[in-house]
Parts: C-alpha cells; sequence; structure tokens
C-alpha cells in the first residue's frame, strides 16, 4: 500500500510542475487526462522545462536529487538544456539528530562513544543525502590524538531507495512505452546505472577504499591532498578520516587575497585529472565544487583538498589509448583516425562505413577551429562525439561517460580560475609524453620489469618442460607408427581375402569349362 501512496505522490509532483508534456508528450490519450487535472498545479508558461524538472526532483526527496545529478552525466542522452539543469542540484538536506548518529556509530564499533572517540561534536559540519559528517578527536594505538571527520550513514537508507528504486524501473518502463523520444533517452538504462552508483555509495568501506588508492597514487605529485583513513575505526555505516581544512574552490575572492596563484591552481587541476586518467586509470568521478578545497595551511598551501570518492572512475589501458589518441587526432584534424578509432574500439556495428562515419565526426568537430584553443572544451568535443555515435548505434561504455562528465566538470573549475585558460596547451605535453610512453623503450622495460617475477619462476624449469614436450612428442610419433602398422595390416588382411576371393573364383570358372568340355566330347 505504502508503494502506492508514493506513486501516487509522485504523479502529483509531476502533474503538479507540468513534467506531463515532457514525460507524456508522444501519449496523447494520457496527456490530454493530464492537462484537465489542475489540482494543485503550479506550472509558469515561462520557466523552462529543465528548471521544472529540477524543482520536482527536489520536491520528491534526497533520492530524486542524488538520482537527477547522476542523470546530468548522461549527456549523450539527455537535451543539452535539461542536463545543464540537473547539474545545479545540490545535497542541501536537512541533517538527521546526533541522537541517530551516535547510535550508528555505537552500533557499528559495539562500544559507547566515549570509548571510541576523545571528543565528538554532535553538531555536524555537512549533511547529504546519503551520510552527514562529524568534527572528532581519536586515539591513535600508539597514543597520539587525532582530528578527524566522521561520516556516517544516513539511517534507513537500503529500504528507501529499494522502493523509491522499483518506482523508477516501474515508470521508466512507463516513458519508454510512451514515445520513440522518451525512448531514445534510454530511462531503463539510466536506472540501472543509478542503482549501481547509489549502492556504492552506501558501503562506506568501498569508498575508504577508493580514497586510499588516490591517496597511494597521488602521493609524489605533491599537488593534491587526500584524507588518510584509520581503518581501525572504518564500517560500512561509518568511517573515520583525516579532518582537513581547507576553503571551498567556489570562494575564488577569498583564495586570491589569501595569496593564492589562481591561475596556477587552474594548470594543477588538469594536470592531478590527466594524472589520474592517463598514469593511473582511476580518477575522482565526482569533482563537484562541493568536493574540492584548496589548502591555505603553511606546508600545504595552494594545494587542492579533495573530498567525497563514493564515485571512483576506472579505465582500462585499451580505454586510455583510446582516448588519447582522439584527442591527438581531433587537433591535427585527422577525422579519418577518429573515425577509424571508433570502428577499431569494437562499439561501432559491422558493416559501418569509415567515409560515412568521418564526415560525421568533421561536422561535429570542425565549427571548433573557429575559436581559440582556450575556448575549446575538450568535454564537449567529447560529448559531441557520443551524440553523434548514436546516430551510428555505438555503444559508449559507461566508463568513457563518467569521464566526460567530470572532464567537464574539470573545465568548468579550471576557467572559473583562470578564464584565459588553455586546457589543450595544458593537457598536451601529457597526453604526448603518455603516448610516447605506451610505444617507447621505458614501456618495454616497464612491461620486463612487471612480468621478471613470472618469468624467474618459469626459466628454471624451461629445460623439464622441453624435455617434457619432446617426450610426449615422441610418444606420440611411436604411438602414430604403431597406429599406421595396424591399418596397414587390416589392410593387407582385406588385400588377402579378396586375392583368394579371386583366385577361388577364377578356379571355379576353370572347374566349370572342364566340365563343360568333357561333356560335350563324351556326348559327341
Amino acid at each position: 500500500m505504502t508503494r502506492y501512496f508514493r506513486a501516487a505522490f509522485i504523479l502529483w509532483v509531476i502533474l503538479r510542475y507540468g513534467l506531463d508534456e515532457l514525460a507524456l508528450s508522444g501519449f496523447r490519450p494520457l496527456h490530454g487526462l493530464a492537462r484537465v487535472i489542475t489540482f494543485g498545479r503550479r506550472r509558469h508558461l515561462g520557466d523552462p522545462r529543465g528548471m521544472r524538472l529540477r524543482q520536482a526532483l527536489e520536491h520528491l526527496g534526497p533520492i530524486f536529487v542524488k538520482f537527477g545529478q547522476v542523470l546530468s552525466t548522461r549527456r549523450d542522452l539527455l537535451p543539452p538544456d535539461i542536463a545543464d539543469e540537473l547539474a545545479m542540484l545540490q545535497d542541501q538536506v536537512p541533517p538527521f539528530p546526533s541522537e541517530v548518529a551516535v547510535a550508528t556509530i555505537e552500533r557499528a564499533f559495539r562500544r559507547p562513544l566515549a570509548a571510541v572517540f576523545e571528543s565528538f561534536d554532535l553538531e555536524p559540519i555537512a549533511s547529504a543525502s546519503i551520510a552527514q559528517v562529524h568534527f572528532a578527536t581519536i586515539r591513535l594505538r600508539d597514543g597520539q590524538l587525532r582530528d578527524v571527520a566522521v561520516k556516517v550513514l544516513r539511517p534507513g537508507m537500503l529500504p528507501v531507495i529499494e522502493k523509491d528504486l522499483d518506482l523508477m524501473r516501474l515508470m521508466a518502463g512507463w516513458v519508454e512505452s510512451a514515445s520513440a523520444d522518451a525512448r531514445r533517452l534510454k530511462p531503463r538504462e539510466v536506472v540501472a546505472e543509478f542503482d549501481k552508483y547509489l549502492h556504492d555509495e552506501l558501503d562506506l568501506v568501498r569508498e575508504a577504499a577508493n580514497a586510499a588508492q588516490l591517496r597511494r597514487n597521488m602521493a609524489n605529485l605533491h599537488m593534491v591532498l587526500i584524507p588518510e583513513m584509520y581503518w581501525d575505526f572504518v564500517h560500512p555505516e561509518v568511517i573515520v578520516m583525516e579532518r582537513m581544512t581547507g576553503v571551498p574552490i567556489s570562494q575564488t575572492e577569498r583564495l586570491r587575497e589569501a595569496g593564492v596563484d589562481l591561475p596556477q591552481l587552474a594548470r594543477d587541476g588538469v594536470t592531478i585529472f590527466f594524472t589520474q586518467v592517463f598514469r593511473d586509470g582511476f580518477f575522482h568521478a565526482d569533482m563537484h565544487p562541493g568536493n574540492i578545497q584548496v589548502s591555505l595551511a603553511p606546508g600545504t598551501f595552494g594545494r587542492y583538498i579533495s573530498l567525497d570518492f563514493g564515485i571512483i572512475g576506472t579505465l582500462t589501458e585499451h580505454d586510455k589509448d583510446y582516448l588519447a589518441q582522439n584527442f591527438t587526432a581531433f587537433f591535427r584534424r585527422d577525422y579519418k583516425r577518429v573515425a577509424e578509432l571508433h570502428i577499431e574500439s569494437g562499439w561501432v556495428p559491422p558493416g559501418t562505413r569509415v567515409d560515412e562515419l568521418e564526415g560525421a565526426v568533421r561536422t561535429v568537430c570542425e565549427p571548433y577551429f573557429d575559436r581559440p584553443l582556450r575556448e575549446i572544451s575538450l568535454g564537449m568535443v567529447l560529448m559531441r562525439l557520443f551524440q553523434m555515435s548514436r546516430r551510428f548505434n555505438v555503444d559508449i561504455q559507461p566508463q568513457l561517460v563518467l569521464l566526460q562528465k567530470t572532464l567537464l566538470n574539470i573545465e568548468g573549475l579550471g576557467r572559473q580560475l583562470d578564464p584565459e585558460l588553455d586546457l589543450w596547451n595544458t593537457a598536451k605535453p601529457f597526453l604526448e609524453r603518455w603516448m610516447l610512453d605506451q610505444i617507447g623503450p621505458q614501456k618495454l622495460l616497464q612491461e620486463l620489469r612487471d612480468q621478471a617475477p613470472r618469468y624467474a619462476k618459469i626459466l628454471p624449469e624451461l629445460p623439464r618442460l622441453l624435455h617434457a614436450y619432446l617426450q610426449r612428442g615422441q610418444q606420440r610419433d611411436d604411438r602414430q607408427l604403431q597406429e599406421l602398422i595396424a591399418e596397414q595390416k587390416r589392410t593387407n588382411r582385406l588385400l588377402q581375402v579378396f586375392a583368394y576371393l579371386g583366385i577361388g573364383f577364377a578356379l571355379g570358372l576353370i572347374a566349370v569349362q572342364v566340365l563343360v568340355h568333357l561333356r560335350m566330347r563324351f556326348f559327341f
């Protein structure tokens, strides 16, 4: 029964914000019915459809806000006006009671709060749709005190999420059957993707592991700070991490007044992103301003501080090579190579003509070259290529869509810090160095070094393995010879039988002829 009440409430919100023409535009009977139902309707004809969709998601609650945030990453599926509006969604969620947070912590660690922390601030410092954060102090095993941030999962999330996801799947089926435009947006695919991201975020141990991996990867870059995870205090519902102190990156005036070199900060952000993508294939995929701060501490002045590691993107070596070559070919205006890369990736259906795909790529890319390089958005180029690829039924990989969304975030942040940021000149040396590393002698030496333990184990066994192989070969030859001899014997026996039959038949004929001759002489 609760499910039906929730479905009715969602339908009422859809009608109230005038989303019927967006969701039901291709299904005329329901579209006409929606126009009749006007109770509680709040639709301003001048409001864009994207704004109305964003307001409706905010009205429906935290899970739908998170869904809108994930949906905004699928710019390959959404019209630009809707994607831009959904990107403005923020987790402005009231905190849950501190008593509930304390109960969750005590249940997770099976100890009273005072036995876990030396001090604990009951007032949360931040609250989002999935969790909220409290400041605290812990004592480590060596007796040292550490200032920490405690992230506590919002209670009762899983049942609520499962119910809303069931409704989203049901609604996605309705929307998909309503019109061709709705089917093009692939609502079921989007809901499935949201399901994956949301369940990943609900496991705080996974987030802690992501942060630890990024911290190791970025240790020698000296451009970004990532909080340390205290594994004695990590649980699926609670994680305790190093407390980070910085200024939100969106407060550019405050950063400028503090003496931060904003253009250098913008270039560092691009370097961090491309390092994570092309060197490590493991990147922070939720780099909006709320998750990025800048350190003003003397020892780490001007460095980025990354927070919230619930969404992480990963790329294979094939993905990285595909991206690097695409970017390089694009800036060389080698559209044929871009088309070939799409085909070589295996994502284009068999039989696709290179010249047709090349023409489509040229149509997408050529207009950008009338602008200065600093005005070219690599994220938009990638997005346009994805949109063009849909015409050729290309199955774009989710990790590349996540990358494109993150690249757009990085470009937006970089140009907010430095409007003159030339992203290509900042990224080009990195891409060229990475591609050289993939085909140069250093790559060969690295592969040999990585495989050395395996080779060290195999080499001493080679003589024995070779001897065994030769023995098997000799045994195989002997067996084949024996089979040939046996087959020859069978053939000889068969030939003997035929020979005996032939001789017997010939003798029989001779005998018949002799008898006939004797009888003729006897009678005549």
